[in-house]
């Protein structure tokens, strides 16, 4: 079960720690990483997706527990991806519905073959087909 997403509104108090898009995640940036709160990872174009690739950064390697908001030119169709990479809240552009970026978490019940942040075995990992198959 996915953790659940955190609908920010666009007028909210910014992040404790806001990280440039072009900004590499490693052992400098980690170092002040600690006390934050919440980081804010910003998308200037929704086609733009190294913000994702920073989330999972910082969740998998840096094991950063906090807040990962995802901010800018945020769509509803971006909601299963950032979650899947370790975002924990959004701030939808403000053309975005709400109800609808809350559907789209829901379109894949089952889950995802793939691994991810939350779960990073593969689905025939965790429903025990590996042992069965003798991998």
């Amino acid at each position: 079960m996915k953790p659940a997403m955190k609908f920010i509104a666009i007028d909210a108090a910014p992040a404790a720690l806001a990280i440039a898009n072009d900004a590499d995640i490693d052992d400098a940036l980690a170092a002040r990483l600690e006390g934050a709160e919440s980081i804010a990872l910003t998308f200037p174009k929704w086609t733009d997706g190294r913000a994702y690739s920073q989330a999972h950064l910082l969740r998998s390697r840096y094991r950063y527990a906090g807040e990962i908001r995802a901010t800018g030119d945020v769509v509803a169709d971006m909601l299963p991806l950032l979650q899947r990479t370790g975002f924990s809240a959004v701030q939808l552009r403000a053309d975005q519905e709400q109800c609808v970026a809350e559907r789209t978490l829901g379109f894949f019940p089952e889950g995802h073959y793939q691994g991810d942040v939350a779960e990073p075995r593969p689905r025939f990992a965790r429903t025990g087909l590996a042992s069965a198959s003798g991998a």
